[in-house]
């Protein structure tokens, strides 16, 4: 793995992709800055180093090509010159107005440039070729630290490397997330469990086909556990459902009795009558529930259960909440989850966190730091679980 700590970029222009599309309130005011400051040691070591490093990166999803005002990454530039402790040159122009091409090309070591919002140029999603190159003028090596985006081909995530074949390089976020996933899929500790949650199986049929030789225990949560449990003949009410998937459901309870795996679906249920935090509720076995009533978490019996699993782990992936945990009088699943696994961690055990939901959850409770690992990108932990290659990762490695 080509990473930045074995160079030195004194004297460098270091283009950088990170990932900085964080969530704002109405204000432009930054709630969660987890992936700003992920990203601070690989800028620290390369200014440290005594280069030059202009930043790429992107906010949202822009429609029309072009600036948009609502989509800026002006307020980032403000809170990364705050966390770093040192000025961050930006400007709105985009490439090809000048503005920006001049100022990083007068960019000297020890100084930091963030470009505005790279999805301003429609070519950015497309991998386009051109965009490439015009980037990669405005520096003279390239690092990827954006594993969020290292999914997608786009020209600042995967095209952009082609212009740099000797000089690319994982920034030290990204190799952290290759190294522990890489730990997780090739050389994880055992017993390892694995607990798959979310509302629909379909979005997690990849993870649990590529996980069934790798586990000794799955726990499946959330809304699609209703999926298999209705397919077991089970009475689900106004449950979350995909009826189309029924038969998978039962033929991944095949392949994991077929490779060993003990997997294991929650016995009981807190159903409401309704979506909101002042449903009446009440706990059920999970297939017994009654029409107009919806299960929204594990129960306590699950919930002992679950902890149990866990604590004799010494591998565990959390991927996905146990029930509607933004609604408080739903989280108890959730939140036991988070707790369960932060005490496997203090005995040792080696846990990894992703999914926006569960980091999420690990963070509303102040759990994050007593993770073995929490990714910082959702849709890329997922796709590398599914057994995908990530274009981003590629890129660097070719």
């Amino acid at each position: 793995m080509k990473s930045i700590k074995d160079t030195n970029f004194k004297g460098r222009k270091a283009l950088v992709r990170v990932d900085f599309n964080v969530p704002m309130d109405e204000n432009k005011k930054i709630t969660d800055d987890t992936r700003i400051r992920e990203s601070l040691p690989t800028i620290e070591k390369l200014l440290n180093d005594g280069a030059a490093v202009i930043l790429m990166a992107h906010f949202g999803r822009p429609k029309k090509g072009g600036f948009e005002p609502e989509l800026t990454l002006q307020p980032v530039a403000e809170y990364l010159a705050q966390v770093l402790g040192r000025p961050v040159q930006f400007t709105q122009s985009l490439l090809g107005e000048g503005k920006a091409e001049e100022m990083a090309a007068e960019l000297k070591a020890g100084e930091v440039m963030l470009l505005e919002n790279i999805r301003f140029y429609p070519g950015e999603t497309k991998g386009d070729e051109a965009l490439a190159k015009q980037l990669a003028q405005l520096g003279d090596c390239y690092v990827n630290d954006a594993f969020g985006a290292a999914h997608r081909e786009h020209s600042s995530t995967a095209t952009i490397a082609k212009f740099f074949p000797n000089d690319k390089y994982f920034g030290l976020l990204m190799e952290n997330e290759v190294v522990n996933l890489e730990k997780l899929m090739h050389n994880a500790p055992r017993p390892f469990t694995a607990i798959i949650g979310g509302s629909k199986v379909s979005s997690k049929i990849g993870i649990l086909e590529n996980l069934i030789d790798k586990v000794d225990n799955m726990i499946i949560i959330g809304g699609m556990r209703y999926t298999f449990t209705k397919a077991l003949g089970g009475k689900i009410g106004n449950s979350i459902c995909e009826d189309d998937k029924m038969d998978l459901a039962l033929e991944l309870m095949k392949k994991m009795e077929a490779h060993g795996v003990k997997y294991y679906l929650p016995v009981d249920s807190v159903i409401g009558d309704k979506f909101g935090n002042d449903a009446n509720t009440q706990i059920v076995p999970s297939g017994e529930v009654p029409d107009g009533w919806e299960s929204m978490d594990c129960g306590p019996e699950s919930c002992k259960a679950i902890r149990d699993i866990i604590m004799a782990s010494k591998t565990i992936l959390w991927n996905g909440p146990a029930g509607v945990f933004e609604l408080s009088t739903f989280a108890k699943g959730t939140n036991h989850i988070a707790q369960s696994v932060a005490d496997a961690c203090k005995q040792g055990c080696f846990a990894a966190v992703g999914g926006g939901d569960s980091v999420a959850a690990v963070k509303q409770m102040g759990l994050a730091d007593q993770m073995s690992y929490v990714s910082t990108g959702g849709g890329a932990m997922l796709e590398y679980l599914e057994g995908k290659v990530l274009p981003g990762i590629k890129a660097i490695q070719d």
